[in-house]
């Protein structure tokens, strides 16, 4: 299942005719469909509660109850009164059997460098900020925010790179844009491929992961401030950065 199966009309979503048409609804399912394909939500994990989700994507109450329908219509998810949302055991390995059928993402991921993705991130990146001052809403900031915590708070380089990616894939979210949504979510898989933790290994330093954060902290400072040239001149330096110390 990709995101195109919620942008199709002729797909069946819970009995509608119609199809999840917000961006925020977009955001929610291809974050859901690729953290249940790639095993980051694994069987028996507990999804986040509807309010949550409702103010992370900034989508309503109904079309984030559309999203997790049409996914317990496909088996990935069981719902149980007053306990909450889970994945169905198994489903990861199915699902991500499908999505490799259905799309270039996990082949292109693995045969992506390091270097070429730096090269990419570069053209891309910088284009976000526009779209964040004008679409983000306060959860997206809130989030921002606590992913930048959750990282200067990480002990191990495994889980500041989770929370740097994080706070990237933040980035794509408040654009309110499933194009980007799609395009980060593609540079995550491709920062999980083992070439890229060793060299993020070498290269982290702790007089650089100090400078990473400072740098966190400037991008997300001028988006909240609505400031697109500072963010974008501030996230450049940040990608340069990144690529000079993996590089030289």
């Amino acid at each position: 299942m990709t995101i195109d199966e919620f942008e199709d009309p002729k797909v069946d979503v819970c009995g509608e005719a119609g199809s999840l048409r917000s961006a925020g609804a977009k955001a929610l399912a291809a974050y859901l469909a690729d953290e249940i394909a790639s095993g980051r939500l694994g069987d028996g994990a507990k999804l986040p509660a509807e309010r949550q989700l409702s103010e992370r994507f900034g989508a309503s109450r109904g079309a984030v109850r559309r999203v997790l329908q049409d996914l317990k219509r496909r088996g990935l998810i069981s719902q149980a009164v007053g306990s909450g949302t889970f994945v169905r055991g198994g489903v990861a390995r199915s699902f991500g059997a499908g999505s490799q059928a259905s799309g270039l993402g996990p082949h292109i991921a693995q045969q992506t460098s390091p270097a070429e993705l730096m090269e990419a991130r570069l053209l891309i990146e910088p284009l976000l900020p526009r779209l964040i001052v004008r679409n983000a809403t306060s959860p997206d900031f809130a989030r921002m925010t606590e992913c930048l915590e959750r990282s200067e708070a990480a002990r191990s380089i495994e889980e500041f790179e989770r929370w740097d990616g994080e706070l990237h894939r933040m980035f794509a979210f408040a654009t309110h844009n499933a194009f980007f949504l799609q395009v980060l979510e593609l540079a995550n898989r491709v920062r999980e491929q083992g070439e890229w933790g060793r060299l993020k290994v070498r290269s982290l330093t702790p007089e650089r992961r100090a400078q990473y954060q400072t740098q966190h902290r400037a991008i997300v400072e001028a988006l909240r401030d609505r400031d697109a040239d500072a963010a974008g001149e501030a996230l450049v330096e940040h990608l340069r950065q990144i690529q000079n110390n993996l590089f030289g």
